[in-house]
């Protein structure tokens, strides 16, 4: 899922950025309004986190126009504290209202739960139930076996990372597996039939990794 964020506040935005990546989300930033409107009308995002106050278009006016020409979640940050302000933000169609200060774990679950995504990571097109041990492409079961779970699991929690095989093997199988390192390779094989032969990137010679979508 792809989410935009808009504050002007580097360090927040920086932050929060780094809160949602670990999390498996594609962000788009924006230092002010209009940044935040040509992200909006540029990519295709599943929810935006603007700020109240920002340079060149507050966050109500863009809220008020994501929330006209589409359907997508918004969610309001503020400084603000009076409850009038809350009822104005949500009365412009924002779905949720956070003041700060904030802890961005906070935000985040905040913003998982307007997803519809609390159980779960989100990686490209994959959704990684945790709790339910199950793999979703674009909403679709795909029926993964425990093993092949774990192994997408393993990648998207080391996202960005090369994992040689004996690696994988300690992780997904356990240390006090003795079987041969093609079994790897095999159910890499397999895994990628199900979610797609680009998510999963070999490095001849060294192993495996799954990597960001801009890198």
């Amino acid at each position: 899922m792809q989410i935009l964020i808009a504050d002007d506040e580097m360090d927040m935005l920086r932050i929060l950025r780094a809160y949602f990546e670990k999390e498996g989300y594609k962000v788009f930033a924006a230092a002010d309004g209009e940044e935040a409107l040509e992200i909006f009308y540029r990519e295709k995002i599943d929810l935006a986190i603007v700020d109240w106050m920002m340079p060149k278009m507050n966050g109500l006016d863009v809220c008020k126009e994501i929330k006209a020409r589409s359907d997508k979640k918004v969610l309001i940050l503020t400084a603000k504290s009076e409850e009038e302000d809350e009822l104005k933000a949500l009365h412009l169609g924002a779905d949720e209202f956070i003041r700060k200060p904030f802890h961005p774990k906070i935000l985040v679950l905040r913003a998982k739960k307007l997803l519809g995504d609390e159980k779960g990571i989100v990686f490209k097109h994959i959704r990684i139930d945790v709790e339910g041990n199950k793999l979703y492409r674009d909403g679709r079961d795909l029926q993964a076996t425990k093993t092949e779970f774990e192994l997408m699991y393993c990648f998207v929690r080391n996202k960005g990372h090369i994992l040689t095989r004996h690696q994988l093997l300690d992780l997904v199988w356990g240390l006090d597996y003795y079987g041969d390192e093609r079994t790897v390779d095999t159910h890499v094989r397999r895994l990628r039939e199900k979610v797609g032969e680009d998510v999963i990137k070999t490095h001849r010679g060294l192993g495996y990794s799954v990597e960001d979508e801009h890198e």
